[in-house]
């Protein structure tokens, strides 16, 4: 088989992450760039909407912080997160684990007991002020401490410690699979406003953008190069594999979104003046494969902010992905502990036991060779939110301290190093991904796919 090194160009951009509206090509700053649109509901007084690179529309404090939640999830030996109307996030430092994770039992001491939060720390809960009415899907739950918390949808709110500005999603994603399955952990989601789509039309968060999908199994929707604006050019053989996405005589178009008659009395959703359609020879969810037809491309309510210019995308034998200049293959670490408040041991703040056993079974130094940090090149600037520089102290992974000597400046992804694994040798190898506790599902790397189908569970979230 024979692997290319391709350059991310404009034009490549454009095929990864194009939109209804067309191409969106280059380094273009974040807030220039379409967004999805939202539908508006009742809010309390003190929260707004912020808009953000990789979620869409998300719900924010009077700070302009980022809500969360914390879904119940079930894990292979117990359940962790909220339950509807409670929150199970204390003040209370966790010490040990709790043994939902297999195989680890419980009552081991946790690491790094000296600076570990609790999880109200390190995800401050929002709290209701004196007085304050629910409005809409909005309630007020009282915590065990008696503080007096907002909920939305019935899910305790909180705000991350990672985020420090205004649009800000560090301390989670609803990344497709970012819910989590029994082997990985908990995780925390952001919340915001639904989406305007259509009715039996979604959204999902992936690498590329904000993908439109169908609410019966999440299948893509497409349009193509032929149609012309409002006006569809597929006919009724190109709709025996091309599903034309039908709208009711009583729809209305509004916003990016149009209703045109494709023939007398059948009516069609067009988004930003593109006729969609689904592909019948996708049979899975996840599945992008129409996308591979020639003028054929998913449709993006807001697409993601491009990688560095010097990374290069890489073939693979399971499909595409980003890899560094050399086309070595790009990896994401993820990691979540096994104690009752689930929290991440993934950020540089965190404690780096984890990933120093994983890398390197506890050698910083076996850690730096086998799994070296993509290093921004001294002229590099952060474009984006999702695609950062920061200083690593190579010699604990922690983040540098100002002025720090022997920093490393680093590429991350969502605040997060980015890596490569020194096993891969030619442009398309992935020897490491899924390197890891379950799959790296709970702990481990992952290959940076820059498409849902090719991995079938979240990579880079």
């Amino acid at each position: 088989m024979r692997f290319e090194r391709l350059t991310i160009t404009s034009a490549m951009l454009a095929a990864l992450a194009v939109s209804g509206a067309g191409v969106c090509a280059g380094r273009q700053d974040a807030a220039k760039q379409a967004r999805e649109p939202y539908l508006s509901v009742p809010m309390p007084p003190g929260f707004r909407v912020e808009a953000t690179e990789l979620e869409g529309a998300v719900f924010a404090d009077a700070r302009g912080r980022t809500l969360y939640s914390w879904p119940q999830h079930e894990l292979r030996n117990g359940n962790a997160g909220d339950p509807k109307d409670r929150s199970n996030c204390t003040y209370t430092q966790e010490t040990i684990t709790d043994g939902l994770m297999s195989p680890y039992p419980a009552g081991l001491i946790l690491p790094d007991l000296a600076t570990r939060p609790s999880c109200a720390q390190a995800w401050p809960p929002v709290r209701a002020a004196p007085g304050a009415k629910p409005v809409g899907d909005w309630t007020i739950i009282k915590r065990k401490d008696g503080i007096e918390q907002w909920a939305y949808k019935g899910q305790a709110l909180y705000t991350s410690v990672l985020d420090r500005q205004p649009g800000d999603t560090y301390g989670g994603t609803m990344r497709s699979g970012g819910e989590g399955s029994g082997d990985s952990p908990a995780y925390r989601l952001p919340v915001g406003p639904p989406p305007d789509v259509p009715p039996g039309l979604a959204v999902r968060t992936t690498a590329i953008g904000r993908l439109l999908v169908t609410v019966d199994g999440s299948y893509s929707v497409y349009y193509n190069d032929r149609d012309e604006r409002n006006h569809s050019n597929c006919d009724a053989a190109c709709t025996e594999t091309w599903k034309p996405v039908l709208a009711p005589a009583s729809a209305q178009s509004h916003g990016a979104w149009t209703v045109f008659e494709r023939s007398a009395g059948i009516w069609q959703w067009a988004f930003r003046g593109k006729p969609i359609y689904t592909y019948t020879v996708d049979k899975n969810p996840r599945s992008q494969q129409g996308s591979d037809v020639p003028g054929w491309h998913d449709v993006y309510l807001q697409r993601a902010p491009p990688p560095p210019s010097e990374f290069t995308v890489q073939t693979s034998i399971s499909g595409d992905l980003l890899a560094d200049a050399r086309g070595k293959t790009i990896y994401v670490y993820r990691c979540g502990d096994d104690a009752l408040d689930q929290l991440s041991c993934d950020d540089p703040d965190d404690s780096q036991a984890y990933r120093l056993a994983m890398c390197g079974g506890g050698d910083v130094e076996r850690c730096l060779e086998n799994f070296p940090y993509v290093i921004a090149p001294p002229n590099a600037r952060s474009a984006s939110r999702a695609w950062t520089i920061i200083e690593i102290d190579p010699k604990t992974g922690h983040r540098a301290a100002r002025g720090q000597s022997g920093v490393v400046r680093v590429w991350a992804y969502r605040d997060r190093p980015v890596y490569t694994y020194a096993g891969d040798e030619a442009p398309g190898d992935i020897h490491a991904d899924a390197h890891g506790e379950f799959k790296g599902d709970r702990e481990g790397f992952k290959a940076f796919w820059l498409r849902d189908d090719f991995f079938g569970a979240d990579s880079a979230g």
